[in-house]
């Protein structure tokens, strides 16, 4: 299990989760992780890694898609979160904002903002007043405030989906590829943000990315998922700074001349980090 440095215990911990879907496929095989509050801590790794996979066993969405915790513990904030049903553990101050941004696409900008609040059962003027403080964060939005969600950008997409996180007033928010599809300037635009949000708003983040260079600078700790397991972990530093990192998700050589796809493989199958 990884240590990471801070309070005593967790806010939260995966420890040795397993995940079958349709009773069958074992996908996530003995996930163990830890999320300290106050901090962003990156998953890292590849399509089919198990990154969204184990977002969705923490938010409880992985029932919708008939998959299953079969093993292993769910800690949030002191509690075994594990048969939890998700509206529930939104209410604990669990937020997911899933892969593919997923706005209500025929609602307004301002509209999917208020469906947000909906959880905390707010008065009209109080979540008005939420979502003004969303649009500090978010001027883009404050400016697209009457447009159909569907007919904004990509950006601007991703943007509202983490806005509409945040009118449910989270101690945590579960952020998958929130890169996905933008420009490099948008994605340091948002990765910005939720540096900010952590800051002022105290909001803990676990974020699942594919773009390990720009997670990394921003994530005070990470982990690596090489099919449904952690091979490596450490904090967003030591990660940066190791060689297996640079060369296999950094793209960065270690000054040799480069390798064949042959000796790649044999490289990978060393697993040198897991020594």
């Amino acid at each position: 299990m990884a240590e990471q440095t801070g309070q005593e215990k967790p806010l939260l911990e995966l420890q040795n989760i397993e995940v079958v879907y349709n009773h069958v496929v074992l996908v996530l095989k003995g996930v163990s992780l830890q999320v300290n509050e106050g901090d962003i801590v990156a998953l890292l790794g590849g399509n089919g890694a198990g990154k969204s996979t184990t977002l969705k066993s923490i938010s409880g969405l992985l029932t919708g898609e008939r998959g299953e915790i079969t093993r292993g513990s769910l800690t949030y904030d002191g509690g075994d979160i594990s048969h939890v049903p998700a509206p529930a553990r939104v209410e604990r101050g669990l937020s997911h904002v899933m892969e593919g941004r997923h706005v209500f696409e025929h609602l307004t900008v301002e509209e999917n903002l208020l469906v947000g609040s909906y959880s905390r059962k707010i008065s009209a003027s109080e979540a008005l007043e939420e979502i003004e403080r969303v649009y500090e964060y978010f001027p883009r939005l404050k400016e697209r405030r009457k447009s159909t969600a569907g007919y904004t950008s990509g950006g601007e997409q991703q943007m509202l989906a983490l806005g509409r996180a945040l009118m449910a007033k989270p101690r945590m928010i579960l952020l998958d590829e929130p890169s996905m599809g933008l420009a490099p300037q948008l994605v340091e635009e948002i990765f910005q943000i939720v540096s900010r949000l952590r800051r002022e708003e105290k909001v803990t983040f676990l974020v699942a990315e594919q773009n390990t260079n720009v997670a990394l600078q921003h994530a005070d700790f990470g982990y690596i998922l090489e099919n449904g397991r952690v091979v490596l972990y450490g904090t967003g530093q030591e990660l940066r700074e190791n060689a297996d990192v640079k060369e296999f998700y950094l793209g960065v050589g270690s000054g040799e001349a480069r390798k064949s796809f042959r000796d790649v493989k044999h490289y990978r199958r060393r697993k040198r980090w897991l020594a």
